[in-house]
Order: structure tokens, then sequence, then C-alpha cells
């Protein structure tokens, strides 16, 4: 018989804008493959913010696209803990363990997860936006049978472990760019995501790294993770500037890690030919470009990134070990009850880079 109380504090969305904070919500129950974690914090992620705000179309559905949430759910999927109830079945942990566990919550059947390929799970559901798979926003929450687990090593400060997800997408979107050590890479945006992933490129040790963002306080962070340029597109000509850095042939590779469209077309001018163009940022709106550019003008290596597979361990120990720079990302914690505060703190308004939620 499960210890666990009945009910439990959790941010309820049930709508675009209709979020509702309830002291009453049901404690998963825990199967006898299923593992129940008493949450230790949950990062507020701009997916989070477009989600409420029904800024993405892919979320709520429109008229050429179905809803993909099924509320009434439980967000927040940058979220840790510790093991508070375990199934009958489960061996590899015991109560008291701290983990946490990938964003996508794969099936474990499909081509994809028996390939090894989890993260692109074919029904691709997540943590933190369906109700058969709620999120860190809320006192407890199960991982299933198949979620990807890894454990947050003990002496990680919570701030700091909190960063794993964000940092294992920046360090997944870094592995597909393929750095060498002669080429010139523009990671274009220096939230927390591409903070991350400069830190990361740093290791890489790429002939420079070069770093755009509209934001000079953000631009300043890059400095300190590791950039060796940075540029903002609202002072200088960036694609000049790039020109000139490279004799006129353009940078090897250029990391989009804003979702704005802007952001995209000036990588396309900035590309070199053969160039490889890594696609991270999640849009609003629809792109539109010259797709010539890309085959007939340059034939350009155009890759996605998504999620964050097998990324963690590393992330975690190069958090723990100080290679991958943490100061000053997450400064801000507010508590469940003030979930409004934290969300309005995530639109970056207040100058911070990532806010969480802690229990």
């Amino acid at each position: 018989m499960s210890n666990l109380p009945k009910t439990m504090k959790a941010l309820v969305a049930y709508g675009i804008k209709d979020y509702k904070l309830e002291t009453d919500f049901p404690v998963p129950e825990c199967g006898p493959d299923d593992i129940i974690i008493k949450t230790e914090g949950c990062g507020v992620c701009v997916g989070d913010i477009k989600c409420y705000d029904g800024a993405a179309a892919r979320l709520w559905g429109d008229d050429i696209q179905p809803c993909w949430v099924k509320p009434p759910f439980v967000p927040g999927h940058e979220f840790l803990g510790r093991v508070a109830e375990v199934g009958e079945n489960v061996t590899d942990y015991k109560i008291g363990d701290r983990i946490t566990a990938d964003q996508i919550a794969p099936c474990g059947k499909c081509r994809f997860c028996t390939s090894g390929r989890y993260w692109m799970c074919e029904p691709h559901n997540m943590f933190g936006y369906q109700h058969t798979n709620n999120g860190g926003m809320a006192e407890y929450v199960r991982y299933h049978k198949y979620a990807h687990i890894t454990r947050v090593p003990e002496d990680i400060p919570l701030k700091k472990a909190l960063l794993v997800e964000p940092y294992g997408c920046a360090k997944h979107a870094v592995d597909r760019a393929d750095i060498h050590a002669e080429d010139v890479v523009v990671i274009s945006g220096a939230g927390t995501l591409g903070l991350g992933m400069i830190t990361y490129a740093r290791t890489r040790n790429p002939f420079k790294l070069v770093v755009l963002d509209m934001n000079n306080d953000r631009l300043r962070k890059a400095t300190e993770f590791g950039a060796d340029i940075v540029l903002n597109p609202g002072e200088v000509d960036v694609v000049e500037e790039i020109m000139k850095l490279t004799d006129g042939y353009g940078c090897d590779t250029y990391i989009e890690a804003t979702g704005n469209s802007s952001s995209v077309r000036q990588g396309m001018k900035m590309i070199r030919k053969l160039g490889r163009f890594v696609e991270f940022g999640v849009f609003v709106d629809e792109t539109s470009l010259d797709w010539s550019v890309i085959g007939d003008g340059k034939e350009l290596d155009v890759l996605g990134s998504h999620l964050s597979p097998y990324a963690y361990p590393y992330v975690l120990e190069g958090i723990r070990n100080g290679t991958l720079k943490t100061d000053g990302v997450l400064e801000h914690t507010f508590p469940l009850e003030e979930w409004q505060t934290a969300f309005e703190y995530a639109h970056g308004t207040h100058g911070d880079f990532k806010v969480a939620i802690t229990f």
C-alpha cells in the first residue's frame, strides 16, 4: 500500500491562459513498472510560456494542425526529484534516489524506440503537455517504464542541476554541427539554450566562436561562457562582419537558437558554400527563404536538432566539474504558489536567462 498522500498541489492547464493552481490534485498512482518522484524543482521553459500564451499553433492546433496537447495536464518538463515510491518490478532505483528524465516520454515500441532513437518516438508524447504524462509543476510526478532516467549527483546544487535539460538540448545541437578546430562557428541567440551551446562548443575548440544576440547583457554573458567575438545585429551588419572575418567566404557553421525568421535568413546569407546550418529554435510563424541558396547556390547541409538524446550523463558531469559554465544562468526561483510571477520572469523582461519553481 502506498505511503504517499492522496492529493497534492499542482498547476493544471485547462486551455490557453486557463491555468489553475490546485491543492487537491490526485497524486499519481504507481504501477508495477513505475517510479513516483517527489519534485525538487522544475525549470520554466520558453515552450511552457508559448503553450500558456497559445503562441505555438502546433501545440493547441489551428485550421491546419490538430491539437497536440491533452488537457487537463500539469506543465513542466525541466524537472528532477527524489524517488518516493517504486513499483514492484523496479529494481534499479530505491526510495530517496535523486533522478531526472529526458523530456520525451517514449513509447518503447515504435521503430525509433526499438532502434535506440527514442528521442524521435513516433507517438512523441512528452512530459508536461498531456494528462497521460503530467509534468513537474506538481509535488509528485510519475515516470513510466520507458522513461529515459538519469541519476543526479547529490553534490550538484538544485539551481545548477535544473539546467540539465536545456544544456542537454544544447549539447545535441552542437554535436549535430560536427565542429572542427579550423571552423568559424556562429551561434545565433544567447539565451539559456544558446549559453549551453556556447559553453559546450568552447570545449570543441573551434578557430573562432562568434555569438549573435540583440541583447548586450546576454552578449556579455556569452563572452564569459567562451565566445571569441560577440555581435549585436541591431548595432552592426553582422553578415558584413562575418564576411570580413572569413576573407569573404562566410562562416563554416551556423547554429540557429532563436526561433526568429530573421535569424534564419541572416544565417543563410553568412554561411559559406558547403557549410552546415543547424536549426534548433522553435518558431511561432512559418519562415520563408530562397531555397535555391541551400541547393544550387551553396550546397548546404541543413540539419534539425531535437531534444537531448543520451546527453544527460555528460552534461551533469560537466556541470559538476565546471567544464560547462552555469554561473548566473538560473538565479530566481519561486514557490508553486507564485507560478504567475515565475512565468512573468521567464519572459526575460527582468533580465533572467532561466527561472524555476521549487518545492
